[in-house]
Parts: C-alpha cells; structure tokens; sequence
C-alpha cells in the first residue's frame, strides 16, 4: 500500500526509514516518557540521536540543503509513519516539517541561519501560530477573522493576541506568528508573518490543552502574546503577504500530514490482520468469519486508494503549482480513508482494540483529530465546491460567447 518509490535515491532513503522505525523506535511505543501531550523532551532528543546515528535524521531534506521532490519525500514520509513516534524520530513530523518547508522557501539567508539550520539539524522544535480561540471569535478555518493584531512601531512591530491549539509551543525554540497588520482598499484583512526566538516573556502558555490526540511534542497550546516587540527584520518574507505565505505552506503541509497516517494506519492495519489470523472464535479464526475478513479487505483497498491520492497530488505539487483544490481533495479523501481503516482495526480486534497495549487504539485517536486539523472535511468541500460554481460559471460565459 506504499506504492513504488519513484527514484532509487527515495527508495533507499525510505527503506533505511522503514527499517530504522520498524526496529528502533516501535520499542519506545509504550515508554512512559511518552504521554499525554506528546513525547518529552528527553525522549525526542533520545530518539533523534538514534536517528543521526543510523542516518535517517531529517531525510526528505539532503546533505546540500536539497528537498526531495513531492513524490519522493511521499515515500519517505509514508514510511516515517509507522509508528507515531516515528514522524519524531525522523524530524518529519509536524509542525517542523511543514515550518522547514516555508523557512527554505521563503526567509532569507540571515534568517535561514538563525531560525531553520537548528530544525534541520533536529536541535530545536518549532511552532506556527495561526489559530485562534474560537470563544473570542478568532480565526480558525477563516483566516479572514485573525484578531491578533501587529502595529508598525519605529523599526519594529509590536504584536497582541491569543493563539489556541498552537501544537508544539510547550518548550518550542522558534515560532511563526501570523497577525493582522492591515486592511485592502476594499476592507479585506491582511497579515504578516515574524520570525521569533522562543520561549519569550511576551509570549505565555495559559495551559497545554487535553485532547484526543498525542503525538506531537509539546502537545497543542493556549498563548498568550502580550506587547511582543519584534524587529522588521524578522518579517518573514513581505509585509501583509502572510496569506499567501500560509498556502504555499499548508499545501504541502496538508498532503505530509496524509503521508504520515498513511504509515501508522497501514501498521494499525498489519497488528489487525495478525490478530485476526491467530485469533479462534466459533470453531475457527476470525479472519475466516466473513464478517472480519472482509473488514481487513476494505481496508486494503482504502489504503491502496489512499496512497494513489497522494502520490497523484503529489505530482500536481511537483508540477510547480500550488495544489490548493488537489491538496483539498487528498487531505478529504485520505483522513477519511484512513479513519475507516482505523474503525475497523478496532473492530475486528474487539476489546483488544480499545486497549493502549498496542498503537491501534491510538491510531484510530490521532487520525480522528487529523480530519479536523489542516481543515475539517467539510471546509474543504466548502472550497471545492465554491472552485466547481467558479469553474461551471466560466464555461457557460464561454459558451454564451
């Protein structure tokens, strides 16, 4: 269900990811360093220098600062997500993978230097703070409602705000702050992304938030961001062209995402499989009771349909276009897909499968929370189906014509 490698430089980079997840890091699954908010600090740095040892630390990224192709880095990146700790160990987990991608396309040498060479390396974790909390009204799905505003102030921009399910803020070393920094001539809102050094005694944590997932370090965050002060030199790329900046990053970012849980929805699956075929009921193993066998099967097909999805939008991205109604449809299709495979590794290991003794049960937990994060299903449709009303409109005024 991975599908072939397109290159022999991603096939062997994937292998050696395969191979190293499979073998060193699936060990550390039930370390109790892992909890409910992520990995510790202690566990990631232990797993990342078992990565650099076996040379697998950030490989989707080359020795001379080359990214892999779209296509290749799927090979990579699927495989990386076989365990959840996995994504960590490697460095292609998020939000750094999605931060590294931006910083390389878009901060300058200087920034480059001071905020992504530690990412790169795996020294530091990084978090992109967009979202807002929803009770004041913020930004959330809608970018358009960002509140937390940045005032040009001298040769520097002071920025207030509150940010919610920041993922990774907790002990994160650098950050991208999207705000408010204007209006259009026809009253739309614009916003500027800053680069920051963290922690920062202008930027809080209120409280590490408890949810359904646990897989990122750090875990997701309420911040507070009170009279940051904040140098135009840290504007990461132009003024008020934050909006932009996020597309070229979630489009990508949304499709790595799908990736991932490709990898640990396909081991959710293996675990499954197993337990059918040792496991008797009524006179016989379950995976020979029609019923369970051909719950495994729609699996299979969900995620052999799912990594086509990817690969296929993959290429739409390494065509040179932003892939924005591409990455909508993968990121539809694959959470979905891959929750159901989920639902029913769960259901066919009964209740083995709501047990935390393998990854299963927190398989079916993190790949619940991901239909939501990057755009809920629905908002995504919303935007295809405002693309398909654009698109039938365009051709009956050429038709009309």
């Amino acid at each position: 269900m991975f599908t072939q490698a397109p290159t022999e430089r991603s096939r062997l980079i994937a292998e050696r990811v395969e191979a190293f997840v499979r073998e060193k890091v699936v060990p550390f699954e039930r370390d109790p360093r892992n909890g409910a908010h992520g990995p510790s600090e202690a566990l990631v740095r232990e797993l990342r220098a078992l990565a650099r040892e076996a040379g697998v630390l950030t490989p989707h990224i080359l020795a001379d600062g080359q990214h892999l192709t779209q296509r290749e880095t799927a090979a990579v990146l699927k495989r990386s997500g076989l365990s959840p700790l996995g994504p960590v160990a490697v460095n292609t987990m998020a939000p750094d993978e999605g931060n590294m991608y931006l910083l390389g396309k878009i901060a300058t040498p200087a920034q480059r230097e001071r905020f992504l060479d530690k990412l790169l390396r795996g020294q530091a974790r990084s978090a992109f703070f967009m979202t807002e909390p929803a009770e004041l009204g913020g930004a959330g799905s809608d970018p358009s409602m960002l509140l937390t505003q940045a005032v040009p102030d001298g040769e520097d921009w002071v920025i207030n705000g509150q940010k919610m399910f920041i993922t990774g803020a907790q002990d994160a070393a650098a950050g991208i702050i999207m705000a408010r920094s204007g209006t259009t001539p026809d009253n739309k809102v614009q916003a500027t992304m800053f680069l920051v050094d963290l922690p920062h005694p202008a930027i809080r944590i209120a409280r590490v938030l408890d949810t359904l997932d646990s897989s990122m370090p750090g875990g997701h965050a309420h911040v507070l961001i009170e009279n940051l002060r904040v140098p135009a030199s840290q504007i990461l790329g132009e003024p008020h062209k934050g909006f932009h900046y996020a597309q070229v990053r979630l489009s990508p970012a949304r499709l790595s995402h799908c990736m991932r849980w490709l990898g640990s929805a396909a081991r959710a699956n293996e675990i499954a499989t197993a337990y059918a075929v040792k496991r008797r009921a009524f006179g016989k193993p379950l995976i020979d009771h029609e019923g369970v066998g051909f719950m495994l099967a729609d699996n299979l097909i969900d995620l052999q349909q799912a990594a086509l999805m990817i690969d296929w939008c993959a290429d739409v991205l390494d065509g040179g276009s932003l892939g924005t109604a591409e990455s909508s449809m993968a990121k539809v299709a694959v959470s979905d897909a891959l929750f159901r495979v989920a639902d029913r590794c769960v259901q066919v290991m009964g209740g083995s499968g709501v047990l935390r003794d393998s990854i299963v049960e927190q398989v079916f937990r993190e790949v619940r929370a991901f239909r939501i994060y990057d755009g809920p299903t629905e908002v995504h449709k919303w935007s295809l189906a405002k693309k398909i009303k654009h698109e039938a409109g365009e051709a009956r005024h050429g038709q009309h014509l």
